[in-house]
């Protein structure tokens, strides 16, 4: 007897989008994050007087404008696969365009915030705050630059006709990256920012 019959055929299972290569970087990246964001959190409880102190002086209408840009960027990004899907290349390559932008102004805010510290004398050497916050804002700023670098090689190729909606591996292998890059930021502001 067949325990089957009437059953829907089974659906094919859905792989993580992009190359695979790119997940194991997207992994190995979480978790050099992860452990800055413990190391941070554990030197924080051993000095929390400070910590609290240092952060009253970071611009955090900055840093929540800069999440909100990175969301928008990863909302952007969506857009530029759901168009690929559709063979869209040109709409994808525009939204793609869009989503870099963003990263522009990403970039622009927060060198203005590393100029304004420099400017003020503060270096990693300052505190121990200081060298957490430096560190892993210029350590997820230079993962921002690497990742419209990324995206921007991905326009070109889908202005070109190199995706469609047959083959689209790499616009959502540069998806993935970016939307890593947003994934940390929003733990990250929050983190360095906001909680006391």
């Amino acid at each position: 007897m067949d325990m089957t019959a009437g059953l829907p055929a089974a659906t094919e299972q859905r792989s993580l989008p992009g190359d695979f290569a790119i997940w194991i970087f997207i992994y190995a990246e979480l978790l050099v994050f992860g452990v800055f964001f413990l190391a941070y959190a554990f030197a924080r409880s051993h000095n929390v007087e400070l910590f609290d102190a240092q952060q009253r002086f970071l611009d955090r209408n900055t840093g929540a404008i800069n999440t909100l840009v990175l969301i928008t960027s990863s909302f952007l990004v969506v857009r530029a696969v759901n168009a690929i899907r559709r063979d869209a290349a040109a709409v994808c390559a525009r939204w793609l365009t869009a989503a870099i932008a963003c990263g522009g102004i990403f970039v622009a805010l927060k060198l203005g915030e590393f100029h304004a510290k420099f400017a003020a004398g503060v270096t990693l050497s300052t505190n121990t705050f200081y060298m957490f916050y430096l560190s892993l804002t210029f350590f997820h700023f230079m993962h921002v630059l690497m990742g419209m670098v990324i995206l921007a090689v991905v326009a070109v190729k889908a202005r070109r006709g190199a995706y469609s909606a047959a083959s689209h591996t790499g616009v959502e292998t540069g998806a993935s990256y970016w939307h890593m890059v947003d994934l940390v930021w929003i733990v990250l502001f929050p983190l360095v920012y906001v909680m006391h």
